[in-house]
């Protein structure tokens, strides 16, 4: 439907009708060429020879132009009886379009071209209607119609310039319109037409032969009267045919400017003019004014304009006093109005006016407003239910006249050839100022202003415009404002369309978009009653009980016997797609996208990639984001409904489901919990109904993006495997104590920072075998959000997984377990998942990973967007929520980086190895401290690949503590070197590798011998079974092999109860006296089998190279143990090893304390400067003790001896009247300095003794029983001979320091201190003596101290000896 050209009251409409078989495509392109005619010369028109049809031809060397515009379909029939109130909305000419290649097709063309016609019903309009057919050859026809086809014209095809000569056709046609003028004028200018003419408010004229005879006898008969002169137009309204002054064309123009409110006074003679009727020509109650203004519409058409000016003004000064023709009047001031434009665009040029005159539009804007307001105030005598239409349709026109005038010279830019152009001929386009909004007329006629971010102006860029006229959008859209109102429902339904699409263009063009959108919706009311009753009257009627449209279908209790064929009619689309984008855009103009949800064609799945999912995730991710609240959330949801009644009346139900879709997704935060299951609910059956129906269209995943989070869970303990380095299978069997090979390789370091880095690691899966990924998913809506599918979307290896259907609950987080099977190795990328919704298509949502800085830079984006909510305003519908996010500050161009997924390895199927049977009870053990058991496990191989590497560790509840004990640290190093011992020397389970069976085939059994031993505080253990397929077969020579390998680990749990019986405290070491000797020589005369054993074992060589070992043994278990000690000593010089025992029975509750003799041990100055070790291979840590050199050395001296002290001494015990043993630990007994002397054999060893000399013969002096104590005389000189040897491996330069006590009771010769011994080779010795006489009775203790000088610590000695002498002869 076009829109009204501002001078359409000057344009000679022409009907364009195709004729025949003629393709549309060529109507158009002939229709079009006809259509670029506008205008034709009055020069160019040919003037008619008859004298009566000769009154409205141009002058040969006449200047001007006849207007032409083009329509496809005749007036309404409600609208006939405006044909002589207003010619120009009726047609005046038809053109008929044909196409022929041959001769033979002429006489059906002509008779189509006749069919037509009538069809039409064009004869009984108030104007003859010029007819012609214009048929273009084709293919070199040549056709020649001669005089048999008249009112065809050929148009060659070789013919060059078609243009031209159809111009001049036109032209030709102009002139008979012309010349019917003349004649519908003679009919009006008779007494009896010009009665007609008054007879009603829009009057109608019968046909020439309907017209009755005048009565008047003196009168001819004839038709109609002798027209008016033609030769001068001016008329004669005198009786004596004196002229009457002619109106000047137009006033002085004001000086008020466009902005203010035009007054009502018109550019019109201002003193009546008393017109006399002739007598002769016309009635005596009839008035004349009417006739003028038909008169002038003529000369208008004509393109007569000064005529028709003058005529408008007659008419004007006539209808000035008639309150019956006020219609009249307003219809004479349009015409007036027009004229100037019409001239001006004639002249090409505008009018040149003074800094103090008034713009030159002014006076045409006053002429409209004043014919506004008389067709307001009109008032119909009679025939109000026709009358009312008509005068709104009058009315309605009238206002958007007045704006168009405003309208164009605003968006031309001023009064110029530009905005005469609009208003002349404005085309399909009409509301388009420069750089504004743009707009579209679709096929079906319906134009659509749409304003986007590339075409639409500034806010800047339309107050310019305002500037540059003085013409302001506030003054246009207020004009255009007067014709909405109640009058709207008195105009008929396309009339009615056709004033809405205006006004909501020039709404739009002027970017008044709300306003727009208003007058938008009652549109859309007025197409959709026409599209809906159109549409059922075509389908015919219809059975009650068929709802689905199905014609032949039995209904109700209809007997189905009878073979019947269910029928449903196609059903009709034309018009939908505008439809639709009128209401999208409507929900657009307020702040709802019903796009948001994207309607895809099935058809086009296959070619459509999943490229644009990496895409949306960064625009998806921030979803959550605050957003500023938009429009009124009531006006929205009512829009939307409207929407879907729409598309639901349609019928379109793709449409439905997308528009009720996309309001769920972008408005229900705001929407109530019936609302959202309502829509929910029609969106479900829409979808139903439209693939029932067979549409190939349907809608996108729509409830955003679903999955939260994804994680892949962990393969059973029993599953999972390990990666090893092939190269540690080489160090496998040099590793001594924990296997690294089963336990991984032990960072040396505490903290490793490359550890933390890299702590994200990939999932390992195993081929063939099942895995499962857990998706979090979430449901925003208040109702259980049905998805028909969800599947993993994955990339890299191929897997085995099946979608499933599920239900998420309303406004919840749902996780959801999936399934799958990787069918070979490599890597296994999750990229995400595939939703689809039911009646859906699937989409691919993916789930990247983020790094700390992607995550840092997002969290910045959050930040930037929630400072900037609230913060920023924006001017009316730059406010809409996809505007602000274009305008955003935060919004940066950043470079993407390269996603990353979640990724999983797949390493090669691996084999499954179980337990098949144990020789322990519940997985129970129950030992003693010290007892060794054994546990067997029966291992079998259920899966069909071979074993062929078995490895057993183990783990019980004793390591993890001293692991943490010895992290922190804080033990001295001393503690720290027997926490390890414990752990790695005496292990709660062992197992002896070499013994056991490394290949298990499949379906084949294996045992497994594990050694337990009891440990005080273990309550617990693990066995750990360890297996690899290593020696693969490879399908190629070329495949290079892994460097990795993979195992995996079974678990035995064992439950481990240590009885806690035997203690060992109070260990000391002591030298071997002679007493000691002589009391084991007392019992010789006990010849039990015991007696025997403790005589063998204190049966010493010399008792000088023996001490004593000795320990305390507490039972606390209520049976008794027999307890065995063993000592394993080795003599470097007879190369062999002494092994004696002593063995105690331990009663419950009793302390036994056990002594043993030991050979004294000499440790090397190398060996006992060596720092105490660190058995693991932890990071060193620094020594946090503050000892001196001297206590350092001293600590390592006593460390040293202790560990050579356990290696000869050992200790175990058996169950008396039982089969169990163990061994018994002395690892908790500590050492003490004078423990270590004992120990220890001194670098010179020092024998000292008493003699006297008889005859020059040394003889001992007497000592007691034991050997102990010496009996010296009183007052008598003895000798005190000491003798020192070198006991060293090296010489020694030894001096000896002796010492008496009581000394004042003693008289000796010589010195004490510093006795030279000189210097001792390895095994030399030096005797001294020294003459000593005792003076009282008593005991005399003689003590002696040997020091070497060439050592680098002369101040210790280096061996020691004493002596003691008692007294007792009588002095009397």
């Amino acid at each position: 439907m076009d829109p009204p050209a501002f001078a359409s009251l000057a344009h000679v409409r022409i009907i364009l009708l195709p004729v025949g078989n003629i393709r549309r495509s060529t109507f158009d392109q002939w229709a079009s060429e006809v259509r670029s005619i506008e205008s034709i010369p009055l020069g160019d028109i040919p003037a008619e020879s008859k004298d009566e049809r000769a009154r409205f031809m141009p002058s040969p060397l006449a200047s001007g132009h006849v207007h032409l515009s083009y329509q496809s379909h005749p007036p309404a029939a409600a609208h006939n009886a405006l044909a002589l109130f207003r010619p120009s909305d009726f047609p005046l000419g038809l053109v008929g379009i044909a196409s022929c290649s041959h001769a033979d097709s002429l006489p059906t063309i002509q008779a189509s071209f006749k069919s037509a016609v009538k069809d039409m019903s064009l004869h009984k309009a108030a104007f003859p209607v010029s007819q012609n057919c214009f048929v273009f050859e084709e293919h070199d026809a040549n056709l020649d119609l001669g005089d048999k086809f008249p009112g065809l014209v050929v148009i060659p095809s070789m013919m060059a310039n078609k243009h031209v000569h159809i111009s001049t056709l036109l032209a030709g046609l102009c002139s008979h319109i012309l010349g019917d003028f003349a004649t519908v004028m003679q009919s009006l200018e008779s007494p009896l037409g010009n009665e007609y003419l008054n007879a009603s408010l829009f009057p109608s004229l019968p046909s020439a032969s309907e017209m009755p005879r005048s009565l008047d006898p003196e009168i001819p008969q004839r038709d109609s009267l002798p027209p008016l002169p033609s030769y001068n137009s001016q008329p004669d309204l005198s009786t004596n045919g004196s002229a009457r002054s002619k109106t000047p064309a137009a006033s002085k123009r004001m000086s008020t400017g466009p902005g203010l409110v035009p007054s009502r006074t018109a550019s019109l003679p201002t003193t009546p003019v008393t017109a006399k009727k002739r007598p002769n020509l016309l009635g005596a109650a009839s008035s004349h004014g009417r006739l003028f203004k038909v008169l002038a519409d003529l000369f208008l058409l004509a393109g007569r304009h000064a005529d028709s000016q003058i005529w408008y003004s007659e008419a004007i000064a006539l209808f000035k006093g008639s309150p019956h023709d006020t219609s009249w009047h307003a219809a004479a001031l349009e015409g007036l109005a027009t004229i100037p434009v019409i001239e001006a665009w004639s002249s090409g040029s505008a009018t040149a006016n003074g800094a103090d005159e008034k713009e030159p539009w002014q006076d045409i804007v006053d002429k409209l407003t004043q014919a506004t307001a008389l067709y307001h105030k009109s008032t119909p005598n009679s025939e109000h239910e026709r009358t009312y239409p008509l005068l709104a349709y009058l009315y309605s026109q009238s206002v958007i006249r007045h704006t168009s005038l405003l309208f164009a010279v605003w968006s031309a830019k001023g009064w110029g050839p530009h905005a005469f152009g609009k208003l002349i001929q404005p085309g399909t386009t009409p509301y388009l100022p420069s750089s504004t909004a743009s707009s579209s007329t679709d096929h079906n006629g319906v134009t659509i202003t749409v304003v986007n971010g590339r075409t639409k102006a500034s806010y800047a860029e339309l107050e310019r415009l305002t500037t540059i006229t003085g013409i302001t959008r506030t003054q246009i859209a207020t004009t255009l404002s007067q014709v909405h109102g109640p009058w709207l429902l008195h105009l008929a339904a396309r009339e009615r369309i056709g004033i809405l699409q205006t006004v909501a263009g020039m709404f739009g063009a002027l970017g008044y978009l709300r306003k727009e959108a208003y007058i938008l919706r009652e549109l859309l009311g007025s197409i959709m009653d026409l599209i809906v009753c159109g549409r059922e009257e075509s389908g015919g009627a219809r059975p009650n009980g068929a709802g689905l449209g199905i014609r032949g279908a039995p209904v109700g209790n209809a007997s189905t016997t009878a073979g019947t064929v269910g029928v449903r009619e196609n059903p009709r689309l034309e018009g939908n797609e505008s439809m639709l984008r009128i209401i999208k855009h409507i929900c657009r103009v307020h702040g709802v996208d019903i796009e948001s949800v994207k309607l895809v064609d099935i058809g086009a799945i296959a070619a459509t990639s999943n490229g644009d999912a990496a895409d949306d995730a960064e625009e998806e991710d921030l979803d959550d984001s605050p957003q500023d609240p938009f429009g009124w959330p009531e006006l929205q949801i009512g829009i939307i409904r409207e929407a879907i009644a729409v598309a639901e009346a349609l019928p379109d139900y793709p449409s439905v489901a997308q528009f009720s879709l996309s309001s769920l997704k972008s408005l229900h935060p705001v929407m109530s919990h019936s609302d959202q299951v309502h829509l929910y609910h029609t969106a479900t059956r829409a979808l139903t109904t439209a693939i029932r129906r067979g549409d190939r269209r349907t809608v996108e995943y729509w409830a955003g993006k679903p999955i939260v989070s994804i994680e892949v869970l962990s393969l059973p303990l029993i599953r999972l495997p390990i990666e090893k380095p092939l190269s540690l299978l080489a160090k496998a069997n040099d590793q001594s104590g924990v296997d690294t090979i089963l336990t991984g390789v032990k960072d040396p370091f505490l903290y490793n920072p490359r550890k933390v880095a890299s702590g994200q690691t990939q999932s390992i899966l195993v081929q063939n075998e099942r895995f499962e990924v857990v998706m979090t998913l979430r449901n925003p809506f208040v109702f259980d959000l049905q998805l028909e599918s969800l599947a993993l979307s994955t990339s890299g290896v191929r897997i085995e997984s099946e979608a499933m259907p599920i239900t998420i609950p309303a406004n919840t987080y749902h996780p959801v377990t999936m399934t799958g099977k990787a069918a070979e190795p490599g890597t296994l990328t999750i990229r995400g998942c595939v939703v689809q919704a039911p009646g859906g298509l699937p989409r691919e949502y993916i789930l990247p990973l983020s790094t700390e800085e992607e995550e840092e830079t997002r969290s910045r984006r959050r930040s930037a967007i929630e400072s900037e909510v609230g913060r920023a305003k924006y001017a009316g519908l730059e406010s809409r929520p996809w505007k602000r996010m274009s305008k955003r500050d935060s919004k940066q161009v950043s470079k993407k980086q390269p996603l990353r997924f979640l990724e999983c390895k797949v390493v090669p199927e691996q084999p499954l190895l179980r337990i098949r049977r144990t020789s322990l009870t519940h997985a129970a053990v129950m030992l003693y401290n010290g007892e060794t058991s054994t546990i067997r496990l029966t291992l079998e191989n259920v899966s069909s690949l071979t074993i062929d590497f078995v490895r057993i560790t183990f783990d019980d509840s004793t390591i993890a503590p001293a692991q943490q004990i010895l992290a922190e640290g804080e033990l001295s190093v001393f503690e720290t070197y027997e926490t390890e011992y414990d752990l790695i020397h005496r292990p709660v389970f062992t197992w002896d590798a070499g013994r056991e069976a490394s290949r298990v085939d499949p379906g084949e059994k294996a045992s497994v011998a594990v050694k337990c031993f009891g440990k005080v505080g273990c309550t617990s253990g693990a066995i750990h079974v360890s297996y690899a397929y290593i020696n693969r077969h490879h399908e190629t020579l070329k495949e290079k092999p892994p460097d990795v390998f993979h195992t995996r680990q079974l678990s035995y749990p064992v439950v481990v109860t240590v009885y806690h019986m035997l203690e060992c405290h109070s260990m000391d070491i002591s030298p071997y006296s002679r007493i000691t000797a002589f009391a084991s020589t007392t019992e010789e005369d006990d010849d039990s089998p015991a007696g025997k054993a403790r005589r063998a074992l204190f049966d010493v060589e010399d008792v000088a190279d023996w001490c004593l070992f000795s320990v305390d043994v507490r039972n606390t278990y209520g049976s008794p143990f027999e307890v065995t000690f063993e000592r394993r000593m080795h003599n470097h010089r007879a190369m062999t090893t002494a092994h004696m025992t002593t063995t105690v029975l331990v009663p419950p509750g009793s302390t036994t304390r056990i002594v043993l003799p030991i050979r004294k041990i000499l440790l090397t100055e190398e060996q006992t400067s060596k720092p105490i070790p660190t058995l693991s291979d932890r990071q060193f840590v620094v020594v946090k003790s503050n000892l001196s050199s001297a206590e350092e050395k001293a600590q390592r001296e006593l460390f040293w001896y202790r560990e050579e002290l356990f290696k000869t001494v050992q200790g175990r015990w058996r169950e008396t009247g039982g089969m169990r043993s163990g061994e018994l630990s002395l690892r908790q007994q500590r050492m003490t300095q004078p423990m270590l002397e004992a120990l220890r054999t001194e670098t010179a060893r020092v024998q000292m003794s008493l003699v006297r000399y008889e005859d020059e013969v040394a003889m001992p002096v007497d000592v007691d029983p034991s050997g102990s104590k010496y009996l010296p005389p009183p007052n008598e000189f003895v000798y005190m001979r000491t003798k020192v040897t070198n006991l060293a491996p090296a010489e020694l330069v030894l001096v000896a320091n002796l010492a008496l006590e009581p000394a004042q009771h003693t008289i000796y010769q010589g010195v004490l201190t510093g006795i030279p011994m000189g210097r001792l080779a390895p095994g030399e010795s030096y005797e001294t003596e020294l003459p000593v006489a005792f003076l009282s009775r008593g005991r005399f203790d003689v003590s002696a101290e040997i020091r070497a000088l060439n050592v680098s610590d002369t101040t210790s000695p280096v061996g020691r000896g004493d002596l003691r002498a008692v007294v007792e002869a009588d002095f009397s």
